[in-house]
């Protein structure tokens, strides 16, 4: 381009900004068509609108200064629909309520999407400079206050979670495709959402089930029956967090689980009449004996607990073979016997 061309090129671009400036309706007026095109985001008009011209409109706000009023206008305008959402989500009844809250999620996470495309210049530059929030953390923050920390939804959405855990450890079919959806919400939100508004509790009320449930069983099972049980939830637990929890959940609910079932009930386990696991070594019960380990070993000093209870049998035994004056009269059965007590595990 020549020096002319240039010149005429720059007045263009000045005559503009003074046209836009001098217009003292102008701020108005744009922001009059952002939030309009925003509302029909949101009301799924969005095919009718031009998303050029919308983006234009923006970056012509941010560039005429007028950055700090899109941006308020957004926020004012996003939690006006947000609330709007929430009545919509509180009034949905029964199992509707998971449905209705992941379908307003979606519908958000799109509006959002389109929203950030329009803003996409004052995000590069507004926000960085101004130190405001990003458009798409500004709508999640704006999501978890006005939804999920809804005072009429925060409580009932924990407590619809933490009843259809409860009905799939009892043997009941619930949707675990719903449930992935809603614990990733909360984790799209942020790991300090997933653990205070689900996590924690999660944990509380599964060591309540689990301490409840260990003394049952411990009552009514033998060692190795309780010994399946317990490893069986923990292969519950670990599924269900595969299939719909956070990964960083495996460990912490894993921990309850050999707290409650294990740890809690050890001493009891090995020393069980009729059961334990010196009846076990005498009545080889390798599958049950394998199962022990492979659980005690999960808990703070549960191999020590079987190699003492081990040791102490083994120097029982043959403290009592050497001493029976009957199998020593017969050196091929004390042998035998011997042999028996070296092989044991």
């Amino acid at each position: 381009m020549n020096s002319s061309n240039q010149k005429k090129r720059n007045f263009q671009i000045e005559a503009f900004k003074h046209k836009v400036v001098v217009d003292p309706k102008y701020a108005d007026k744009t922001w009059k068509i952002l939030e309009h095109a925003i509302t029909e985001i949101y009301n799924h008009n969005a095919s009718g609108l031009s998303f050029e011209e919308l983006y234009r409109n923006a970056y012509n706000m941010v560039l005429h200064k007028f950055g700090e009023k899109l941006y308020s206008g957004l926020v004012g305008t996003m939690t006006l629909h947000l609330q709007e959402m929430a009545k919509t989500i509180e009034a949905a009844q029964g199992n509707l309520f998971l449905e209705e809250l992941n379908r307003k999620w979606n519908d958000h996470n799109k509006a959002l999407q389109m929203i950030r495309d329009i803003l996409m210049y004052m995000d590069r530059t507004f926000i960085p400079s101004n130190r405001k929030t990003p458009v798409h953390e500004l709508g999640l923050n704006l999501w978890r206050d006005n939804v999920i920390h809804s005072s009429k939804i925060q409580t009932r959405l924990l407590d619809t979670l933490l009843e259809l855990i409860q009905k799939e450890r009892t043997g009941e079919i619930i949707n675990r495709g719903l449930m992935r959806n809603i614990i990733k919400m909360l984790m799209d939100l942020g790991s300090s959402v997933y653990q205070e508004d689900f996590e924690k509790h999660f944990l509380e009320v599964s060591a309540d089930f689990y301490r409840a449930e260990s003394q049952d069983f411990i009552e009514c099972c033998d060692c190795g029956d309780y010994l399946k049980k317990a490893e069986r939830r923990l292969n519950e637990e670990i599924e269900r967090v595969s299939l719909y929890l956070d990964s960083k959940s495996e460990t912490k609910i894993t921990n309850v689980v050999e707290k409650e079932m294990i740890a809690s009930h050890m001493l009891r386990l090995v020393h069980m009449d009729n059961s334990g696991l010196v009846n076990m070594l005498i009545d080889d019960k390798y599958e049950d004996l394998g199962r022990m380990y492979n659980l005690f070993r999960r808990v703070p000093n549960g191999l020590p607990t079987i190699r003492d209870v081990m040791t102490s049998h083994l120097r029982e035994t043959g403290k009592q073979l050497v001493t029976d004056a009957e199998k020593l009269k017969d050196p091929v059965e004390f042998l035998l016997a011997m042999t028996k007590l070296s092989r044991m595990p």
